[in-house]
């Protein structure tokens, strides 16, 4: 059976509507708790690594190492993995952490973007999994950084207010600033650990969360789905 590592930031930012995605195209899903350390994340001496790394979102800068020391091992091993040709996607934090290990700057953005709004996907993106997502599906955006785009990456995805939602490198490195794995089932979660955050950003309210989130988070479960099983199965060099 393939392996997947899913480096995890907070509890609620989980793999979620990816995860039987993954079952179903055989990967045994480990996670790893970043906080925890990252000592062990490869798994057992002498054993090859996971064959697919899953960097998932937390609320904390990507260039933050002085106020949070495991980011300094966490970027070096996502430049290890990519280094060693496994596949490697980023959400939110772990897009802006792939970034970083690519050589990109990553800074706060010009706005706080929260809240369900589409995309605009790219040429690139629509010759890619990302093309799922058409031009009109809401996504889950919640974040304040943003990055340079990597050398010799492809533009994905844009808003008005972020050139750079997305990104790829070849077939094995694909970074989402945005949310693609919210689940409904799980979004009461996101609202109960970003409360301090939704209270002090002018403009976001629990409300129009909350229902926002009961009109698309089905739909964008079923998206996610195609988006994850069409990059999982891309073989291009």
């Amino acid at each position: 059976m393939k392996t997947a590592l899913a480096i995890r930031h907070v509890a609620f930012e989980d793999l979620g509507a990816f995860a039987p995605v993954l079952d179903r195209a055989g990967y045994a899903v480990r996670y790893c708790d970043a906080a925890d350390g990252l000592a062990a994340a490869a798994g057992p001496k002498g054993e090859p690594g996971p064959e697919l790394v899953i960097v998932l979102g937390g609320p904390i800068g990507a260039y933050e190492e002085h106020a949070y020391p495991f980011l300094t091992q966490e970027l070096s091993l996502i430049e290890s993995a990519i280094a060693a040709g496994r596949r490697v996607l980023g959400i939110c934090l772990g897009a802006q952490l792939i970034a970083r290990a690519l050589g990109a700057r990553v800074y706060p953005g010009p706005v706080k973007e929260i809240g369900w709004a589409p995309v605009r996907v790219s040429s690139a993106g629509k010759n890619a999994c990302l093309r799922h997502l058409g031009d009109q599906q809401p996504v889950l955006h919640w974040h304040g950084d943003t990055f340079d785009l990597p050398a010799g990456a492809d533009r994905l995805a844009s808003t008005a207010a972020y050139e750079n939602q997305a990104f790829s490198v070849g077939s094995r490195i694909l970074a989402l600033q945005f949310h693609l794995e919210a689940t409904a089932a799980r979004f009461e979660h996101w609202l109960i650990g970003h409360a301090a955050e939704i209270a002090a950003t002018p403009g976001v309210d629990i409300g129009d969360l909350r229902r926002d989130s009961a009109l698309h988070a089905a739909d964008l479960e079923a998206v996610a789905g195609m988006v994850l099983a069409e990059w999982l199965q891309d073989d291009r060099a």
